[in-house]
């Protein structure tokens, strides 16, 4: 499993120019991180969040949007919704946080009113490879920009391409870049595109769209049984499919209340592991023998996430619930070592191995020990006022909160 994923991560950061031989990735280029798993490799994190262990360097105001921040060579790209007409794209100086460069577009919608309690904005976190960034917005548009200028290099609507229903949630999936592609849960389907033109390559997994159809979930890259895939999982299940070909080589259904199957997939061993709103938590088992593919259920439980896709840590993964508690699982069994009092409505977490950092939608941020045997908090601090709902990044010493009306960007300091 992980020499796909650091490919894609080591291409990423490499184009980007932060990555050296040895050294924890300075870069944050995706959803959820270098290898779309919430890691940072083994950087060094102080015990305390207090001012004098993390100091907060600029802060800089924009217009509302749950797309988490992306970190890329000198650059921090944001978006948000100006004036519900208008999506825009900012590339912001890492020292400082001064504009360089923004692309704008008319792009905005509204979405169910059960899911508009916070607003209706641009959902999903872009991708950067260094040359270009991949933004899609809400109305299932993808645009690709060039890094340096921000001028448009394509853009692909995916409702007039394929004549499908706009997302009634609008576009949520994050983009995935691979080699010379880029993949996307769009246009009622799974689709590959080529990168540098914007040329559909092929679409898979299609649906109905619309209310019914248009998936929540990130893709994610993996190698199972020996063969390299991505694990896609839509509103009622989870597929491995061939990056090359579009072939689903496996899928398996994920129970799920009106398909809120909203987790990235997460690779255990040779299996997968998810956890739905009004389903549970579940791992699979994928085998293959003699080219034949085969899912078994290798256990599931009660416990329900949301939206907060876990990290996992020698084998046992670390999971925000629908409850609001925070639990700790052992992916060997499927039993919780230890499940704690409610904190938040949604975590995003990221891990250097030994801790982890959660930054909940009330602007809290916690500070926790990995530890499967006890719920160690060992600090919390409030970082934010107006509802960052998107995932923090972190990328060397830095950490970037994206507020509802700004993004901030944070320094450790590890020694005086």
């Amino acid at each position: 499993m992980k020499s796909i994923l650091f490919s894609v991560a080591a291409g990423l950061a490499v184009c980007c120019g932060v990555l050296d031989a040895g050294e924890p990735a300075a870069s944050w280029p995706q959803w959820r991180g270098p290898d779309r798993d919430g890691g940072v490799g083994d950087a060094v994190w102080p015990d305390s969040l207090d001012e004098s262990h993390l100091v907060r360097a600029w802060t800089t105001p924009l217009g509302p949007s749950y797309s988490g921040p992306v970190v890329c060579g000198e650059r921090v790209f944001v978006t948000e919704t100006f004036e519900r007409r208008d999506e825009i794209v900012r590339a912001l100086d890492r020292a400082s946080g001064e504009e360089l460069w923004r692309a704008e577009w008319p792009g905005a919608m509204q979405v169910p009113f059960f899911a508009a309690a916070n607003g209706s904005w641009i959902r999903s976190t872009p991708a950067c490879d260094g040359e270009s960034l991949y933004v899609a917005g809400i109305r299932d548009v993808l645009v690709s920009l060039d890094v340096e200028t921000g001028d448009e290099n394509w853009r692909v609507d995916f409702v007039k391409e394929f004549d499908a229903p706009l997302p009634a949630f609008g576009c949520v999936a994050s983009p995935l870049v691979m080699g010379d592609a880029v993949y996307l849960q769009a246009g009622a389907g799974f689709v590959k595109l080529d990168k540098h033109s914007g040329e559909v390559v092929w679409r898979v997994l299609t649906d109905e769209g619309g209310m019914a159809g248009s998936a929540f979930s990130s893709p994610m890259p993996a190698v199972l049984e020996g063969v390299p895939q991505i694990l896609v999982q839509t509103r009622e299940r989870l597929a491995g499919v061939d990056p090359e070909s579009g072939a689903e080589l496996w899928s398996e259904k994920v129970e799920a209340f009106r398909g809120m199957n909203i987790l990235t997939p997460v690779v255990h061993g040779e299996g997968v592991f998810t956890s739905s709103y009004g389903g549970g938590a579940f791992r699979y088992e994928v085998e293959r023998e003699n080219d034949e593919w085969r899912v078994r259920e290798d256990w599931t439980t009660r416990q329900e996430a949301y939206m907060s896709t876990p990290v996992v840590i020698d084998g046992y993964a670390y999971l925000h619930l629908r409850n609001q508690r925070f639990t700790c699982i052992d992916l060997k069994t499927g039993e919780a070592t230890w499940t704690t009092t409610p904190y938040g409505k949604y975590w995003s977490l990221v891990t250097n191995g030994e801790k982890i950092l959660a930054l909940d939608e009330r602007g809290d941020l916690y500070l926790i020990q990995a530890n499967p045997d006890e719920f160690q908090l060992l600090d919390m601090r409030s970082v934010e006022e107006e509802s960052p709902w998107a995932h923090v990044a972190v990328a060397g010493d830095e950490v970037f909160v994206r507020g509802l009306d700004s993004v901030s960007a944070y320094r450790w300091r590890t020694s005086e």
